[in-house]
């Protein structure tokens, strides 16, 4: 399967995979900042030019749920996700397959920036959403391509709108009005990797507050066989196994986007120079051998 480039025009955005916490701080415009804290997961913000505005609200990244203090009901259902996610590796491992290369089985040439499947994957049940793309390899080193997963409108809770916005975008409006959840990375052996979340403008959706985004992730799940059964119960397993750090990794898209606002003018939704919001390394594995140690 050979990738080719497909997009038109210059790309100018930038991601900041590499820079650590003080770095990451200094390119949102702020001040280094001491703290116990520090160190424990960077918000992932494009570099811009250092100022010496500071943002109380910023000082200290809020931590992360942490397993041992989730409920057995939760850490329960968390691993049932994991074993669905389990389960399609080993009927894939069956045929040396894996999630990417199923998804993409009859692609033929698999060009950079175009969306497969071609016109998304949708639940009409769930009104859950996904597609898969590729960056070129400079701008995600490490990564093969990457998932978008997406709730619309039809699927959030009644009374949810979008946050209030006086900018020149458009935004989609009424059934189109979709949220993005989460994007799961996926490395050259198509496995998972990581997971962030991304500005308004990367995707075109409607946004909405964080908290009710993480109540869309809850009932996230792709329930049909099409273009393919083990991918979709997959990616509806890896929302569910990892729920509490999505949901965290939403909170922190909030707070990126508040430290952008406050020092950089402007539509923040649309600030070309913010576009990956949050991120963390992630292990099935892993995840998956504290759940049971926890459950033991």
């Amino acid at each position: 399967m050979r990738l080719l480039d497909r997009r038109d025009g210059d790309d100018r955005h930038i991601y900041a995979n590499n820079l650590d916490h003080q770095q990451l701080m200094q390119a949102a415009g702020l001040q280094p900042v001491e703290s116990a804290a520090a160190n424990r997961h960077p918000l992932c913000m494009a570099s811009a030019t250092p100022s010496t505005t500071q943002v109380p609200a910023a000082s200290d990244i809020p931590p992360r749920t942490k397993l041992e203090d989730l409920d057995r009901e939760t850490l329960e259902r968390m691993l049932e996700a994991g074993k669905d996610v389990l389960e399609c590796y080993r009927v894939l491992k069956k045929t040396n397959d894996n999630i990417v290369g199923e998804l993409l089985r009859d692609t033929g040439t698999f060009y950079q920036w175009q969306h497969y499947p071609k016109g998304d994957i949708f639940d009409r049940d769930s009104h859950s959403q996904y597609y898969y793309h590729a960056h070129p390899k400079d701008q995600r080193p490490g990564e093969h391509g990457h998932f978008h997963t997406f709730k619309r409108a039809s699927g959030m809770k009644r009374g949810v709108e979008p946050v209030p916005y006086d900018g020149d975008a458009t935004w989609p409006v009424g059934t189109d009005a979709l949220s993005h959840l989460i994007a799961i990375s996926m490395d050259p052996k198509g496995f998972p990797i990581g997971m962030f979340t991304v500005n308004r403008w990367v995707t075109s959706e409607s946004w909405y507050k964080a908290s009710d985004v993480c109540d869309m992730v809850d009932t996230y799940e792709i329930d049909h066989a099409r273009p393919s059964w083990p991918v979709n119960r997959w990616i509806t397993g890896m929302v569910g196994l990892f729920s509490p750090l999505v949901k965290d990794l939403i909170r922190e898209r909030d707070l990126a986007l508040e430290i952008r606002r406050s020092t950089h003018p402007g539509d923040v939704y649309e600030d070309k120079g913010l576009e990956v919001t949050s991120q963390s390394p992630i292990s099935v594995e892993k995840q998956i051998t504290r759940l049971r140690a926890l459950l033991a």
